[in-house]
């Protein structure tokens, strides 16, 4: 099975410019808690509802003034479409993060996989278990 059998392709950017009421109302709409920011057709981060929360919300900061390029994390972890869901699995353990953005070989963005996903493919549900038992072991896990 490959990355393109399991991803959700749902996925939206939004850009850095974005601000964070508009990044939480796309949330909404597209039923996500996480987006990737992309910055003249390049993938420059991403922002999750936990960051909003944690880097606007409790920061006290101006949340209709306060853009994406404010909070977005500049990490961007990627596989590509034609991967297996086990090297996406085992990807994801080794960064310790909950999803991975999929990219074409012409390096588009096409989807996005998270552990959930993995849970959710036919006979992967063993991997999805060992990655998130090696994200949730780590010292300081990432939300990304």
């Amino acid at each position: 099975m490959r990355a393109k059998d399991i991803m959700s392709a749902n996925v939206e950017c939004i850009s850095p410019e974005t601000v964070i009421p508009e990044a939480a109302r796309r949330m909404k709409s597209l039923d996500v808690g996480f987006l990737p920011v992309c910055d003249n057709d390049r993938l420059a981060g991403t922002i999750t509802d936990r960051d909003i929360v944690l880097q606007v919300i409790a920061e006290d900061k101006d949340v209709k003034s306060c853009k994406a390029a404010d909070i977005m994390r500049k990490d961007v972890f990627w596989c590509y479409e034609d991967q297996t869901a086990d090297e996406v699995a085992e990807f994801m353990a080794a960064k310790e993060i909950r999803r991975a953005l999929i990219l074409s070989r012409e390096k588009r963005l096409v989807g996005v996989v998270s552990l959930g996903d993995l849970a959710k493919a036919r006979g992967e549900a063993k991997k999805a278990g060992e990655a998130l038992k090696e994200i949730a072991a780590a010292p300081r896990a990432q939300a990304a």
